[in-house]
C-alpha cells in the first residue's frame, strides 16, 4: 500500500507541476494532493497536521491568486467584462489548438469580444494585452507557491 500512495504521490505532483502552466488542469491542487498522498504514505509522522494546514491554506491562496491577477491584468489595461468572456471563450477554444491555442486563445477572445462591443482596435488589443499579462503573472505566482509547497513537505520530511 505504501508504494502504491508513494507513486500516487510522484504522479500527482507531476501532473500539477505541469497543471501550473496548462489551463484547466488543476496545477495546484493536485500538487496539495500528491503532498498529502506523500504524508499519508509517511504514516502522517514526517508529513503532519501543521505542514498540510499550511500548503492548503497556501493552495488555496494560489487559487485566489490566479483568479485575481488574470482579472487585475485584463481590468487594468480596460478590459469590461465582454473582454473577460472574450478570454473564457478563447480559453475554451485554445484547447483545440494544442499550446498555441492555449497561449493566444485567451488574448484573441478577449480582443474578439471588446471589438465586438466597441469597434476600437487600439482598446480592444489593450484588453487582449492585458489578458496575456495577468495570465503570465497568474502563472509565475502559481509556480512560486507551488515550489514553495513543495519545499515546505520536503523541509518537513527531511527534518
Amino acid at each position: 500500500m505504501v508504494i502504491v500512495l508513494w507513486v500516487l504521490a510522484v504522479v500527482l505532483v507531476a501532473a500539477g507541476l505541469c497543471g501550473l502552466v496548462l489551463p484547466l488542469i488543476p496545477g495546484v491542487p493536485l500538487v496539495y494532493l500528491g503532498i498529502v498522498a506523500a504524508a499519508w504514505a509517511g504514516g502522517f509522522t514526517k508529513i503532519g497536521g501543521l505542514t498540510l494546514a499550511v500548503c492548503g491554506i497556501l493552495a488555496a491562496v494560489a487559487l485566489a491568486v490566479d483568479y485575481v491577477a488574470g482579472v487585475l491584468g485584463a481590468k487594468r489595461m480596460g478590459a469590461t467584462p465582454w473582454g473577460l468572456l472574450g478570454a473564457v471563450v478563447g480559453t475554451v477554444t485554445g484547447l483545440f489548438f494544442g499550446l498555441p491555442g492555449l497561449i493566444l486563445g485567451p488574448a484573441v477572445g478577449a480582443i474578439g469580444f471588446e471589438y465586438w462591443k466597441d469597434p476600437d482596435f487600439k482598446k480592444a488589443s489593450q484588453a487582449g494585452i492585458g489578458v496575456v499579462i495577468g495570465f503570465a503573472l497568474g502563472v509565475v505566482a502559481k509556480c512560486a507557491i507551488a515550489l514553495t509547497m513543495l519545499g515546505i513537505a520536503a523541509v518537513a520530511y527531511l527534518v
